[in-house]
């Protein structure tokens, strides 16, 4: 049986990537929003509120999570490139997901998603070849360069969307 907390395989850096491998995963980050979007779509208000495992967010959390999390992945990408090896603050996901803002109406996320995804790809595409060995210092994770984070939020998106479609198929929605 799949492990439902990592439906697409726990994150695996790997080795620094090439042009065509940097290109698919800036891809796959574009696409990210609308397969957001379209694995939520119809869902009723007791379906997002449903966890998409015993123990887990629910889908709600799991889409105020995606936003939350890839503004943190825009700005620590903009310092590393701005800074000379910055520390980046890191924040309690669990503690996020449970703030006031977390009954919200599934659309401000949805749309702030698309927004912060079409700009942070831009800037994605428009990085010269130095820049994808830029560093910064995560205090619980070390220090990592651009190519890393890159490769980290080409995961983390899929890996979210298919905690939503996964519940989809098991509950026949």
């Amino acid at each position: 049986m799949t492990d439902l907390r990592f439906p697409i395989g726990e994150f695996v850096p790997g080795s620094p990537a090439s042009p065509e491998e940097r290109a698919a995963r800036i891809d796959t980050i574009e696409r990210t929003p609308a397969q957001l979007r379209t694995a939520v779509a119809g869902l009723t208000d007791q379906q997002f509120d449903t966890s998409y495992r015993p123990g887990g967010w629910t889908v709600r959390q799991v889409v105020h999570h995606l936003p939350d999390s890839h503004c943190n992945g825009f700005m620590r990408l903009k310092l590393a490139l701005a800074e000379d090896v910055p520390t980046v603050r890191v924040y309690d996901v669990a503690v996020w997901a449970e703030l006031p803002d977390a009954d919200a109406p599934v659309e401000m996320s949805l749309s702030l998603l698309e927004q912060l995804h079409e700009r942070w790809v831009y800037l994605w595409r428009a990085l010269r070849e130095d820049d994808w060995r830029r560093r910064f210092r995560h205090p619980e994770l070390g220090n990592m360069d651009v190519d890393r984070l890159l490769a980290l939020y080409a995961w983390h998106g899929p890996h979210h969307v298919a905690h939503i479609t996964g519940l989809r198929t098991r509950e026949g929605w």
